[in-house]
């Protein structure tokens, strides 16, 4: 089969499509003939050989990426929820090695959900890493709940977007950062404040938060400290609690943590569940062919792509 192997990490024109050995499925696993991958900013940090990368070049050959939908064409012994010709989607392996830009996936059942019939191959694939990260910091981490006011950082990206999508869905009061020519996309998300953060500092504008999921990391972080009320939450997806933060945070009886997204074919049904009743949908900016995957790396590192980019890799 044909995959995008990391034979050295550096720039983009570094993953060459090679063949290898397709994958067989494992107990427990299915194997996916992937229709569509979706491209993080996590992927492009892998392919500079940082992050996660340590960890999987210890398992050659390195082949980067975790979301995937696709049609399973085999299951492993053991499996229970999934057939030959179900189509399903999923962020499989993370974080470890899921060897997604590939024209076949192995992967554990228990990282997939069925694919809803009314979503496209290319929307299910951006649903994944992007969307699980934004449920499972508002839901399982914040524990949001009705009325509550909720503050999104980078609101119009690949997390932010879908965050703000599952924040409205609990009935919160949301708030979003972004570009002023990213405001009327944000209100059509469901946002109700936005907040231009090229002209104002959002601490000055954004007072008595329940909860504030920021993506930008540390400076950011201790500066959304003001944003939160007594008691509040503030989770970073990007390492920005650090220990001085927290300290900082806890004076004020705030809470504040970091959080690193995990498959979650639990999650990831839920999330199914909203695309398929259209409470939950992907705003993909920019679809790539297989071959171009250096290309949809190159948008992913501009760092203003609104919503997700995705590369299709099978569509017979």
């Amino acid at each position: 089969m044909k995959a995008f192997v990391l034979n050295e990490p550096g720039p983009a024109d570094n993953l060459k499509m090679q063949d290898v050995d397709k994958p067989s499925p494992k107990r427990g696993e299915v194997l996916v003939k992937v229709r569509a991958v979706s491209i993080n900013p996590v992927d492009t940090k892998v392919r500079e050989g940082k992050g996660l990368y340590e960890k999987m070049k210890d398992t050659p050959p390195v082949i980067v990426g975790w979301d995937i939908s696709g049609e399973v064409v085999a299951v492993g012994e053991g499996v229970e929820y999934f057939k030959e010709g179900d189509e399903v989607f999923g962020m499989v392996n993370f974080p470890g090695h899921g060897k997604a830009y590939a024209e076949y996936v192995a992967g554990p059942e228990k990282h997939l959900a069925h694919k809803p019939a009314n979503i496209p191959h290319h929307e299910a694939a951006a649903a994944t890493l992007a969307a699980l990260t934004a449920w499972q910091v508002l839901v399982n981490e914040a524990d949001i709940q009705p009325g509550q006011r909720v503050l999104i950082h980078a609101a119009a990206g690949g997390v932010g977007h879908y965050a703000v999508q599952i924040a409205k869905y609990f009935n919160a009061n949301v708030i979003g950062t972004a570009s002023p020519e990213n405001h009327e996309f944000l209100r059509t998300m469901g946002a109700n404040e936005e907040v231009d953060y090229h002209k104002y500092d959002v601490a000055d504008v954004v007072m008595n938060a329940d909860i504030v999921l920021d993506s930008l990391g540390e400076e950011n972080t201790r500066k959304s400290l003001a944003c939160l009320k007594d008691g509040g939450k503030i989770i970073s997806i990007l390492g920005g609690a650090t220990e001085a933060v927290q300290a900082e945070a806890k004076k004020r009886n705030i809470e504040a943590k970091n959080y690193l997204v995990h498959s979650s074919g639990e999650d990831q049904a839920k999330l199914a569940d909203m695309m398929r009743d259209e409470r939950l949908r992907s705003h993909v900016s920019h679809v790539f062919n297989f071959e171009d995957m250096a290309k949809a790396h190159k948008q992913v590192e501009t760092r203003k792509t609104n919503g997700k980019v995705v590369v299709t890799v099978a569509t017979d």
